[in-house]
């Protein structure tokens, strides 16, 4: 008991030893005189603002999930002519194509042993990467 309660007691001494100003413990602290008040924000007025008109829709009607993808993805933007071209070529989706992909029926084309090699290559940072062209 007498051992616990002199630990205790040295416990105590350096941790309120560690509170005095100069010696092992000594930090910089910030000088309170120094600081200054800021003023405060002013938001100008915005003078292109104009008061809602009776019955119009609301601004900020969109759905917090309809929010969230405008802020991510842009909104809806003009498709530039090459891709307005490339969709209109690849025609419209089968309205049951959904449904077909897990088809025993559906047609695969097997890409071979390089194809899943490549797949299943480790990635790395490109260093040691080597091309090979074979001969024949």
């Amino acid at each position: 008991m007498r051992k616990t309660t002199l630990s205790l007691l040295a416990v105590s001494a350096v941790s309120l030893a560690a509170c005095s100003t100069g010696g092992l413990f000594d930090r910089n602290r910030p000088d309170e005189f120094a600081v200054q008040r800021q003023a405060p924000l002013v938001v100008p007025p915005d003078f292109s603002l104009v008061p809602p008109s009776p019955g119009a829709p609301r601004p900020a009607d969109d759905t917090a999930s309809q929010q969230a993808l405008d802020t991510i993805f842009g909104g809806p933007a003009q498709r530039s002519a090459v891709e307005s071209s490339v969709i209109g070529r690849a025609g419209a989706a089968d309205p049951g194509i959904r449904s077909e992909v897990g088809d025993p029926e559906t047609n695969t084309v097997a890409k071979g042993a390089v194809t899943r090699d490549i797949v299943a290559a480790p990635e790395g940072d490109g260093q040691s990467a080597q091309t090979v062209i074979p001969q024949g």
